[in-house]
Formats: C-alpha cells, structure tokens, sequence
C-alpha cells in the first residue's frame, strides 16, 4: 500500500470557518470533460450606455434619475429582496413548520461611472473610494437598532446572476444573522475563547509558513487559496491586523485593501483571458450590539470556472446531496494564479 499524499489521493479538508468538511479528489481532475460549453469572447462594452440603468444621468425603473456621479453612486435597490417595512409577525405548525419575518435594506453601490470597467481596470485609487462607501454603509447601516449584519458582495459576469454589467456591488443589511456569517461567528468566538487569539491570525501564520497557497500579498492583506476551497480557483483576503470590521480599517489599509482586491481580479482576468465571473463577499462583525472579540474581517472570492473559460463547476449530485467536493488541489490553483501575478 502506497503512503497517503495529499496531492495524489482522495481525503477531506475540515473548513474551521465554518465547521464543515470539504472532500478532495486530486485524481479526478486527470479524467476527460465533455460538460457544458459558453462563450469565450469578452465583452466590449461603451464607456457610457444610454440604455443601462446604472449609468450616471440614466433613468431607473422607478422613474428616478441616477445622478452625474464622479466616482461611487449608492442608492436603495429598486427591487430589493428585503423590505423595511415588513410586518411583524411568524408562523409555526407543529413544531416543524416555522417561519419568521424578516426586514432589511438592500443596496447598489455602483464602483464607477464607466460603463466599461470592472475592478480590475479600475485604479488603486478608484477602487480605494469603493472600500470608503463600503466603510460608510456599514457604520451607518450598522448603527440601525433594527439591523444585525450587514452583508456586503458583488456578482461578476451573467453566470453569477448579475443583470447588468455596469460596475456595481451590492449591501444587504437586515435584521437576523445570514447561515454562514453565524456559523463563522461560533467558530471564531469560540476559538478566540481556548486561544486568546484570532483563528485567522492563526491560521494566516500557518498559510506564510508554509507558503504554497499564498496568491498576493502586501503590506497589510494576503490573497490566499484556501487549504479547505470548494470552488476551483476560491481565495479568501485576509487582512494580517486581526480587526473586525470595516469600522476599524485605517487609511494605508484601505489602500492595500484596493491593492489586492485589483492585483486578485487581474490575476483572474488573466487566468482564461476573459473578463472572469465571481462571486466576492465581505465577512466581518455582526452589528447587534454585542462584542465579538474574535470576529476577524475577510473576504471570499468564489468562482465557478474549471478548466477553462467555457467549463463551469456547479454544486451538483454528491455536493449537494452530501458535502462539497473539488477535483484540483488548493496548491494547484493557487500555483497557476500565483504564475499570472
């Protein structure tokens, strides 16, 4: 019997994030693809588009007019997912059936004027003005009695549900906690509590010690794929002051933080020469008014392109059914990024 390798065969990565196992099949990613095909041209797209609703001076679907906005635009969703305005109320059924209302905030945040321009074309500085209206939502979302988190993401290219390519994020903020920043605050505060210290911080020494899965890195943030990624090419920002939230970023951080969010995107524009689709969050301390010493801000970023820029990797059959599951190493990817730096 040969000795076990991480690298050749299959075994489970546990994800201390949130608590969860991530199976691991290296050998799978040698076997043949016959999966679904899409477009590989990249988009061309005008600086300016008299038909996109997120364009400056453009009228929205409510009737509003976008101002000539400089740099950032933020404004209420017009067809927001969560109302602030939602009844109170619940309903239960035997213990088993149970629901209860929920109120919220949803927001866009348009990144640039420019129609044309995703994160990776935009300037350090630019994208610097993004991460102070992100600071500037949470604090002020945030300081809402009403509001427990707020969650901050953008959706990148069409196969990630964005409807408009136009440069542009989005805030949910509402008042219950979401599945997985609940599942992280547990295992981080729990952590904090045995430890005395940050499981990131932790586990961010470990990653710099070992130095395979390291992307991009500067002076205050690292770009890493994570030892427990499900998505083929997932890597996580993970800034090295342990702090929890955008509240107590400084201004060289901002800075670094558009650094590597603009060195990461171009990293994935480069891997399959398109503009590349992702899912990205922003992770940080819940907003309920209690102390989360442990709480350490991050970001995910979450691709679904495999092989190539016409495979797509959906959590399909065994993910679904059981647990996540991925066919190339984190150090493979992480190696293949890291070559395009």
């Amino acid at each position: 019997m040969n000795s076990f390798d991480i690298t050749e065969h299959s075994h489970r990565r546990f994800n201390p994030l949130l608590g969860e196992w991530v199976l691991v099949s290296p050998h799978r990613s040698k076997r043949p693809w016959q999966g679904q095909q899409e477009s590989t041209e990249k988009d061309t797209r005008p600086e300016y588009d008299p038909t996109c609703y997120l364009c400056p001076g453009n009228v929205r679907a409510n009737g509003e007019a976008n101002p000539q906005y400089p740099s950032t635009f933020v404004f209420t969703n017009d067809f927001a997912a969560l109302q602030s305005d939602s009844p109170s109320g619940s309903f239960t059924k035997g213990g088993l059936l149970q629901a209860e209302s929920e109120r919220g905030i949803c927001k866009v945040i348009c990144f640039s004027p420019r129609h044309d321009l995703t994160l990776s074309d935009m300037e350090t500085t630019e994208i610097k003005k993004v991460v102070d209206l992100w600071q500037a939502q949470y604090l002020e979302l945030g300081a809402m009695p009403e509001i427990s988190y707020v969650q901050i993401f953008e959706n990148k290219g069409s196969v990630m549900g964005s409807s408009n390519p136009h440069p542009h994020g989005q805030i949910w903020a509402q008042s219950s906690m979401p599945g997985d920043p609940a599942r992280e605050t547990v295992q981080q505060e729990n952590y904090f509590q045995e430890n005395g210290r940050s499981l990131l911080s932790d586990y961010l020494a470990l990653e710099l010690e070992e130095n395979t899965r390291i992307v991009a890195e500067n002076e205050f943030f690292v770009a890493l794929v994570p030892f427990w990624a499900v998505w083929p090419f997932e890597t996580i920002v993970i800034p090295r002051r342990h702090f929890a939230h955008l509240g107590e970023i400084n201004e060289d951080e901002k800075l670094a933080y558009a650094d590597i969010m603009k060195r990461l995107s171009s990293v994935y524009d480069r891997l399959f020469q398109t503009s590349f689709p992702y899912s990205a969050g922003l992770h940080q301390a819940p907003t309920d008014g209690r102390d989360y010493p442990g709480w350490h801000l991050h970001m995910h970023f979450y691709p679904p392109l495999l092989r190539s820029a016409s495979v797509k990797k959906f959590m399909v059959g065994y993910e679904l059914m059981a647990e996540p599951q991925r066919d190339i190493t984190p150090e493979s990817a992480a190696e293949r990024l890291r070559a395009l730096l």
